[in-house]
């Protein structure tokens, strides 16, 4: 930690002590406004007028004194203007202070009584405004110190025995020796906590250093688990086509990949969610339709667990509102994972409720309740801790990393909502999500890949005329000459009756590999790639239908490999550009859809989503081929 030197400390004192003063400006008018009345019967109203003005014409030549200081701090103030400060302050505490010579004169002892009780309460208001600077304190402290050290003279002049003046002069010894003491305590304690302050900030700076670091090695040690992840479930989903033993193996594969995604996924919205890099979109989706295609994903192991899933108030859901359709998703899916996971047997109720809040939307309730063995209250009070289980064994029962729950909260909340929680021992437990949704435009349909992509791909693909072979009896045909336009079209023909050609870049052989075997069975001709280069070398020599690109690729990644293929005016200029990411947030879609890429998958790959997005590019394809030639 970086040390605060002297000078560095005075110079900033007395920035602050000017600043303290400034602010103070009215509150000391008020004072000498507040001393001119209560003395104005001992001494006269004309006495007092007099004072209060000449002090209130002094405190603002002060404020001019300090403009400078107070408006670009100490360090560009010329020596003179210093003393032009100080001597204006000195001169304030002086005219505030001799109103105590009439006091004595006029009022007497008594009076001088009054002037020695005001004079300590002045010393110690320039005390409290005069905080780390000695050469304000000085300036200020100094008038009154003199006043109050003339009050053991004063009182010998009006006639007081001598004990009583050298009791009274003790007495005024102390009051500026325990003045000067306490300003020197208050000062410590001041230049204490301007430095815990600057350790507080320093170490917050840095803990948001290590809080981003940590975040991006998530990140990279996330990307780089889905490449194997992925590839356990496509070798999964391939060995299930073959025998009763080769399902169940795959369907037990495919359990632990799905697990394994779960738990990274988890961690890493965790990590966003802690780093506040997690945000949410505000588009128009149909929330009817988001609901009823989580609650068909939930039907098949709700049924295989022999329990019943129950919805009510469906009808009143709005469809078009405008929100975060993927995370309303994911936090669905926590809380019916949540209650399928608890519920030995029962029923587990989907309760729904809407209601327009005009002008702003809709009020949203989503309740998911089950029968489950329910919560105590030391439980409800640890259930959004992240990582905490709240009960011995439930890890090792029911697994999980005990983040779910914690992730839908924070994501309730950043879309504006409440997430809540509700049980008894033994009564199951009840989770409500409040959300108020802005009204939306008409929603546009939810394009989920279903499991039957492959087949509709493949019916898609069969279609295609494939050439006849050649008659082995047919002797060869002598080539002629013919003109360009009955080449374009055999060239169109032969096009057309080609298989689909494929390019592949990733830079890791395994999710090249998995690709293959996703697609291999349509009958395309695949073409591979493990660096932007290379890809952009490929894409100089052949014609591809669709580019499959991963984005982080080391030297040139897929956006910037992207941008120049686009660039180049290639043969696969205009040819669609599938980004093959893990980075699914919506500034990394935007920054691909920016780049030139036409449509994302997400890692780890499994055969639904990537023949979801070859069919996608394909109908736009096909779209935007009949436009030209209409």
């Amino acid at each position: 930690m970086s040390k605060t030197t002297a000078a560095d400390t005075a110079t900033s004192g007395w920035t602050v002590a000017a600043r303290h003063r400034r602010s103070n400006l009215l509150q000391r008018l008020a004072l000498g406004a507040a001393v001119a009345l209560v003395v104005t019967p001992m001494i006269g109203w004309r006495i007092c007028l007099a004072w209060f003005a000449a002090y209130g014409l002094m405190q603002g030549l002060e404020l001019l004194a300090f403009a400078r200081v107070n408006r670009e701090g100490d360090g560009k103030i010329p020596l003179w203007g210093r003393v032009t400060a100080c001597l204006s302050l000195f001169a304030s505490a002086s005219l505030f202070g001799s109103l105590s010579i009439p006091m004595w004169l006029i009022g007497g002892p008594l009076g001088g009584v009054c002037a020695a009780l005001m004079l300590p309460a002045l010393m110690l208001f320039s005390m409290i405004n005069s905080p780390r600077s000695k050469s304000i304190l000085v300036s200020s402290l100094t008038p009154p110190m003199l006043y109050l050290l003339a009050v053991p003279f004063l009182a010998a002049w009006f006639g007081a025995p001598p004990p009583l003046v050298m009791t009274a002069a003790a007495a005024v010894v102390l009051v500026i020796f325990f003045t000067i003491i306490s300003w020197q305590k208050m000062s410590e304690a001041a230049e204490n906590q301007m430095r815990a302050h600057a350790e507080a900030e320093r170490l917050r700076v840095k803990a948001e250093e290590n809080l981003v670091a940590h975040t991006a090695f998530l990140a990279a040690i996330g990307h780089d688990l889905r490449t194997p992840i992925g590839a356990i479930l496509t070798g999964a989903a391939e060995l299930q086509a073959l025998d009763a033993n080769s399902r169940s193996n795959a369907h037990l594969i495919t359990d632990a990949g799905l697990m394994m995604k779960a738990l990274l996924d988890d961690l890493l919205d965790h990590s966003k969610i802690g780093a506040g890099r997690m945000t949410v979109e505000a588009v128009d989706f149909d929330l009817r339709a988001t609901l009823a295609q989580t609650l068909r994903l939930w039907r098949g192991p709700i049924e295989a667990k022999g329990l019943k899933l129950r919805v009510e108030g469906a009808a009143r859901m709005p469809r078009s509102v405008k929100g975060d359709a993927m995370r309303i998703r994911q936090v669905m899916n926590n809380l019916m994972s949540n209650a399928v996971k608890f519920t030995p047997q029962g029923q587990i109720i989907l309760r729904l409720d809407a209601w327009a809040e005009d002008p702003s939307g809709y009020c949203v309730l989503l309740e998911v309740q089950d029968t489950g063995p329910g919560m105590t209250g030391d439980q409800l009070a640890r259930l959004f801790n992240p990582f905490d289980q709240t009960a011995e064994g439930v890890s090792a029962r029911y697994g999980g990393s005990g983040l779910g729950l914690a992730i839908s909260r924070d994501l309730v909340e950043l879309m504006g909502g409440r997430l809540t929680a509700r049980s008894t021992p033994g009564q199951g437990a009840s989770f409500t999500v409040s959300l108020s949704l802005p009204f939306g435009e008409d929603a546009a349909p939810i394009l989920v890949p279903g499991d039957d992509s492959r087949l509709d791909i493949a019916l898609a693909l069969a279609a295609r005329p494939l050439p006849a072979e050649p008659d082995a009896g047919t002797p060869p045909a002598v080539p002629q000459h013919t003109d360009a336009s009955t080449t374009a079209e055999t060239a169109d023909q032969t096009d057309d009756e080609r298989p689909l050609r494929l390019l592949v870049v990733d830079d890791h052989d395994i999710n090249r590999r998995a690709v293959q075997l996703i697609l291999q069975p349509l009958g395309c001709d695949i073409v591979t790639a493990a660096d932007g280069m290379i890809a952009l070398e490929r894409c100089a020599e052949t014609v591809f239908d669709v580019i499959f690109m991963d984005v982080r690729m080391p030297e040139l990644d897929g956006r910037e490999t992207t941008r120049r293929l686009r660039a180049e005016g290639g043969p696969n200029a205009r040819t669609p550009v599938v980004a093959v990411t893990a980075d699914t947030a919506p500034e990394d879609v935007a920054a691909c859809q920016a780049a030139g890429m036409a449509y994302f998958v997400s890692k780890p790959l499994t055969p639904p989503a990537l023949l979801g997005a070859l069919q996608h590019v394909l109908d736009d394809s096909a779209q935007a081929a009949e436009i030209a030639a209409a």
